[in-house]
């Protein structure tokens, strides 16, 4: 990511917003010397709220309330104003506490209402089949903003959802009248956000003794939608406004997520555990490594991005993807196969993306005959053969049977159905990519 301010993206817009928290915070000091700190809503106190976003604010120089409905944690963090965040390694962990934080339960819609109200600059990270019940809340914290004369409300959605922007927009805008909904498009920026920093599941080890204690990798920046932004960007550290935003959208599904459920998917086959274990694995990380750069090959052609970059990032991720410290689960990141396998997502989505740049897939799809072999295993009704594979992808996948990726997915799904091996798996893509580039001088 460090790319972005060297000149490597020129030719787009891009500024990275990375003031040093004391000078940040040197524009909140009142008259006095005293500490003046504007405010923030962080609706979502979980893993990425209080693991990323909510640290980002703080250090940026913000009063942070995190808007939640676990009781647990809303009350300790309104007791204690503070929560302690570890970054952890293979090689070992730091500590640091993130403050000054308060908290509101979210089923108090006055009090979320107020907050909102009042707030500098707000984010959402709820998950996205969450997203529609913290509408109503939203809107009543926007029209009492409103009924205030309050300024401008940029709103980052750090939701893993495709269109995020637009989705919250239609939401919102189906419980506000003609007038408001002009208000709305005026005056509230909806912000999406591509979340690259990896938070596994908190275990009571991870906690350890601390139950607001957040274990997350070191990764940290944050790329957002420059051209959402209502008013002056704010100075958030490890922010980085971009346009086109959809190159970084698409580079972290069809690259990061799409990578990492490979490594799941290939890791279930082998009965492997964690993500960890599975990267290490010769041939899943040879298989991973050429599916991520397939998807970086058709990226790079489409948005006119260096290659060379995108290399960097898919580097960097590998070895990311090998912290043994974050316990991250195959079971965990492989979850909700369904999902991952619709049309536009990390694994069709990718595979159709580098199909419409001359790219054969080869790789990816053996990411999604293994997905589609974790799909069938969950489902009560299924059994493993290639008429319920090929099924799968037309009904989950949508794609057209004896369509060119169809058939490409199928064959990756019999190797595995016949119990061959990740090497003579991997060997069929060598051959099918080795055809598929004709003259190679």
């Amino acid at each position: 990511m460090r790319v972005l301010s060297n000149g490597s993206f020129s030719h787009y817009r891009c500024v990275e917003a990375t003031l040093p928290f004391s000078a940040i915070a040197q524009q909140f000091l009142n008259k006095k010397g005293m500490a003046k700190y504007m405010k923030a809503v962080m609706y979502g106190g979980g893993n990425i709220g209080r693991g990323f976003i909510g640290m980002l604010f703080s250090e940026s120089g913000y009063e942070v309330t995190f808007v939640d409905v676990a009781d647990s944690v809303v009350q300790e963090l309104q007791k204690k104003g503070e929560y302690p965040l570890r970054y952890v390694t293979s090689q070992g962990h730091r500590d640091l506490l993130v403050k000054p934080v308060t908290a509101v339960n979210g089923n108090d819609m006055d009090r979320v209402a107020d907050a909102i109200a009042e707030c500098d600059i707000m984010a959402t990270a709820v998950g996205a089949r969450i997203l529609k019940f913290i509408v109503p809340n939203l809107v009543a914290g926007l029209r009492k903003r409103w009924a205030a004369g309050k300024g401008p409300l940029n709103i980052i959605i750090c939701e893993n959802l495709m269109d995020a922007n637009k989705v919250l927009e239609t939401m919102l805008k189906e419980q506000l009248t003609e007038e408001e909904c002009k208000i709305l498009d005026e005056q509230v920026g909806l912000v999406e956000a591509s979340i690259g920093r990896m938070v596994p599941v908190q275990t009571d080890e991870m906690k350890d003794g601390e139950p607001l204690r957040v274990c997350v990798e070191q990764y940290g920046f944050l790329p957002v939608d420059q051209a959402a932004f209502k008013g002056e960007v704010p100075q958030i550290k490890n922010m980085i406004p971009f346009e086109p935003f959809d190159f970084f959208i698409k580079r972290k599904l069809y690259i990061h997520n799409m990578g990492h459920a490979t490594c799941a998917y290939l890791g279930d086959i082998l009965g492997l555990d964690y993500i960890c274990q599975a990267i290490d694995h010769n041939e899943i990380y040879i298989i991973v490594r050429n599916a991520m750069e397939e998807s970086a090959a058709a990226l790079s052609a489409k948005y006119h991005v260096p290659l060379e970059d995108i290399m960097k990032h898919i580097s960097d991720l590998l070895y990311r993807f090998t912290n043994a410290a974050l316990k991250d689960t195959c079971k965990r990141v492989g979850g909700d196969p369904g999902r991952k396998l619709s049309p536009q997502d990390r694994l069709i989505g990718s595979a159709s993306l580098a199909l419409s740049q001359e790219i054969v897939p080869a790789y990816i799809a053996i990411g999604a005959a293994a997905g589609v072999w974790r799909y069938i295993e969950e489902a009560e009704d299924m059994v493993q053969d290639a008429e319920q594979a090929e099924n799968v992808l037309a009904e989950v996948s949508g794609l057209k049977r004896g369509a060119k990726l169809t058939e490409l997915i199928l064959n990756m799904y019999q190797l595995i159905l016949k119990g061959r091996d990740l090497g003579e798996i991997r060997r069929a893509a060598d051959a099918i990519k080795v055809e598929s580039l004709q003259d190679v001088v």
